[in-house]
């Protein structure tokens, strides 16, 4: 809760990196408030209010996936909707004509969301796959799994677009 207050204000892409996490690790103790406090949100080290406040924000986010059917798999509503607004300043980049630097970013990273794009199997907006292969990569490294060269090339140049993407979202 904490974290994704200051990382909501910081970088929007970030923010949206941690909450996947936060939905994955209350997927992980099956959506279950007992069973996330006794072994994760117990962890933290904060004062008995803040403690207080966080396990209500963690049983506020079971409450909302068990509401929208996402238990299993996808994402909260809240964090769509983030996405849509971050998309929809990265489609506002692309038509103006004098964010060059931006274009760059983007025509660099193209090749390899298409790629992926395609390896996926699905067809999901460009940012989500662009979030998607950063989280991926957070999970093979958390599995200390190697990367091919490519792979890391091609997280090179998302990281740089999504980074350009969430200082202009945040300057906007």
């Amino acid at each position: 809760m904490f974290v994704a207050k200051e990382l909501k204000d910081k970088n929007i892409c970030e923010y949206l990196l941690y909450m996947w996490q936060v939905e994955d690790t209350i997927r992980a103790f099956g959506c279950d408030l007992s069973a996330l406090d006794a072994n994760y949100i117990s962890l933290f080290k904060y004062g008995e209010e803040e403690m207080k406040q966080l396990r209500a924000w963690y049983g506020y986010l079971i409450g909302m996936m068990k509401e929208e059917k996402v238990v299993e798999s996808g994402h909260l509503q809240i964090n769509k909707g983030s996405l849509s607004l971050l998309t929809d300043r990265h489609l506002e980049l692309l038509k103006d004509p004098n964010e060059a630097d931006y274009h760059a970013a983007y025509y660099r990273a193209l090749p390899f969301i298409v790629e992926l794009r395609a390896k996926g199997g699905q067809e999901k907006p460009e940012l989500e796959t662009c979030l998607e292969a950063l989280y991926g990569a957070m999970v093979l490294r958390l599995k200390q799994q190697d990367m091919t060269p490519e792979t890391q090339k091609a997280l090179t140049h998302i990281s740089q677009l999504l980074a350009l993407l969430a200082k202009e979202y945040k300057n906007a």
